[in-house]
């Protein structure tokens, strides 16, 4: 019964955000908060994790440090460039290129830093 009362509650504002001058605004003014909220929050994420493997990084190597980095820097312009990139369908296709490069980019460097 309490998934039904949610459904509904989010049913009335879809509706309000359709029918109510400006709703399509203010839609977006929402939309643009919560990317920038999850944008911090990964990038704090990121921070985090830097401060707390800092020794394992460095002892990555010069490359492999490169590789992480150059990673996650893509990881957020990925990020930052999607409503822009899907527009198109070649865009599309460069997105999801670059965001298997990145994830193969993460796990090589997470197998290099196992090996002995």
């Amino acid at each position: 019964m309490r998934h039904l009362r949610n459904f509904g509650i989010v049913l009335l504002i879809t509706a309000a955000v359709y029918a109510l001058p400006g709703g399509g605004t203010a839609a977006e003014l929402v939309e643009t908060a919560l990317f920038i909220v999850v944008t911090v929050g990964i990038g704090l994420l990121l921070a985090r994790l830097y401060v707390e493997n800092r020794t394992a990084i460095y002892s990555l190597g010069d490359r492999w440090r490169f590789v992480l980095y150059a990673a996650a820097g893509v990881l957020m312009l990925l990020l930052a460039g999607t409503t822009k990139m899907f527009e198109t369908g070649g865009g599309t296709l460069l997105w999801l290129v670059l965001l298997a490069a990145v994830l193969y980019a993460f796990y090589a460097v997470a197998r290099h830093a196992r090996e002995y």
